[in-house]
Formats: structure tokens, sequence, C-alpha cells
């Protein structure tokens, strides 16, 4: 039996191979043993030894990490606790707040790099890992409420009033019964705003000082002194974790019980 030609796969198949052939494309030539990318001159793991040997780089990772689990703590905390407040709480300034929550997913990074940077000179804050990670946090938290608040517009908080009724206290029903159900949009939105932070480079480049180079500013230098093929590895690298840590949060959120 002959297929019919179906124009939705086709075009499926050309926007995933739009997508992905770049990334292809320097995953291959991070084992490429020319310098620069014009020609294939043999397979060289020679980029990654380098890579390896690179202090600045790790350093400059290390401060990424360490700045974006501490916005993502952040940013869970208050995310849930206003995604929690603007659900269930009725007021006349609940519109307002809702507009600034989506203000920060509006407004262009250069504005909010620009606008905190101006802050911290107001209030005489040294720039440096803190001012980074209070700056991610004031963007990342909105990604975070949002994602959790898509997740409340579907639970079923009959759920709650029973537990009440069979003796739990408000503590024990939130623990036992509703954050179980939230842990899905909370892997969610934490990865989100792990990565938002990572890759953020307009807003961390107004709100750095000395001493708190994170990976994409490191980065930048690199390209403007000419180092293609160490990014190329670091980039292979930093795909194959990004891939691993979604494989194990997909198994995970498929765990959990949901509603």
């Amino acid at each position: 039996m002959i297929k019919r030609f179906s124009w939705t796969a086709t075009t499926t198949w050309l926007v995933l191979l739009f997508l992905h052939l770049p990334v292809a494309v320097l995953i291959a030539y991070s084992f490429n043993a020319s310098r620069y990318g014009g020609r294939w001159l043999g397979f060289s793991f020679k980029w990654y030894e380098r890579l390896f040997r690179d202090d600045e780089i790790w350093r400059a990772l290390g401060y990424s990490v360490a700045i974006g689990l501490a916005a993502t703590l952040l940013s869970l905390i208050l995310g849930v606790s206003g995604a929690l407040a603007l659900h269930r709480a009725r007021y006349r300034l609940r519109g307002l707040h809702f507009s600034l929550l989506y203000l920060p997913l509006a407004v262009p990074d250069i504005l909010m790099g620009i606008s905190l940077l101006l802050f911290f000179v107001l209030l005489q804050v040294p720039l440096g890992v803190l001012t980074i990670v209070a700056a991610h946090t004031s963007f990342c938290v909105s990604y975070v409420c949002m994602v959790v608040l898509g997740r409340l517009q579907t639970f079923d908080f009959t759920s709650i009033e029973a537990a009440r009724d069979l003796g739990a206290t408000p503590w024990q029903a939130a623990r036992l019964v509703l954050l179980p159900r939230l842990v899905p949009a909370m892997v969610s939105g934490g990865l989100l705003a792990f990565t938002l932070s990572m890759d953020d480079f307009v807003i961390t480049f107004f709100v750095s000082g000395p001493g708190s180079t994170t990976l994409p500013l490191r980065i930048y230098s690199m390209i403007k002194h000419g180092s293609p093929p160490l990014i190329n590895a670091l980039s292979t690298l930093l795909i194959v974790f990004t891939a691993a840590v979604i494989a194990v949060a997909q198994r995970f959120t498929k765990e959990v019980p949901r509603t």
C-alpha cells in the first residue's frame, strides 16, 4: 500500500532539521583538529584536553552553577508562594500584581540590566555574585510563578478539604496533598529558572563585578580573543549534560502521582 505524502510530517522534520543541524555541526567541529572552522583537518580530542586544563573556564562555570542554584532556590520559594497567594486570594490589587508578575517577561533584558544596575548603585551595593543572584531571581521568579499557576488552575482543591475533614492540619494537608501534586510544576519551573540563569548574558553583564565572571561572560571574552574550538568543546559538554538532566527530570515527573 502506497502511503500518502504528508505535509505535516515533512514540515515537522524540516523544522527539526533546521533547529538541530547547527547543534550537530557544532558537536562535529568540536572534534576538528583545525583551529578554524573553515575546513576539516582530521578527528582530534585536543580541544577537550585544552578545555580541561583551562582553569578560568571551570572557575566561570562554577560561578554560573552556584549562582544558578541560588537563584533557582530563591525563585522556587518566592514563585510557589506567590502562585498560591495569587490563585487563592481575591482582592482589589490582584490585577496589578499579575501585571507586575508579567512585567519581567515582557521587558527587554537590556532595560532590566540598566535598571538593576542603577538600583544597586543607588543603594551603594558592591557589584558581585550577590547582585547577580538578586538580578537573576528578579526575572526567574516570574517564570516559576507562571508555571506553578498553570498547575494550580487544574488542581482539585476538594482533596485538601477532604484531608482537613479527616483530621489533617493545614500544614499536613499542604505537605501531604498539595505539595506532591505541585512537584512536576516545581521541577519544570526550577529547571527553567536554572537554565535562564545559566544562559543569561545581558543582565549579568550590567550587574557583575570584579571576580564574578560567569560562563556566558567568559565565553564572550573567549570569542573576542579567538578561541572557537574551546567554545565548541565546552558547548558539546553542556549539551550532553543538559540532555541528561532533561531525561532524569522527565523520568522523575512521570513517577509523581497526579490528580
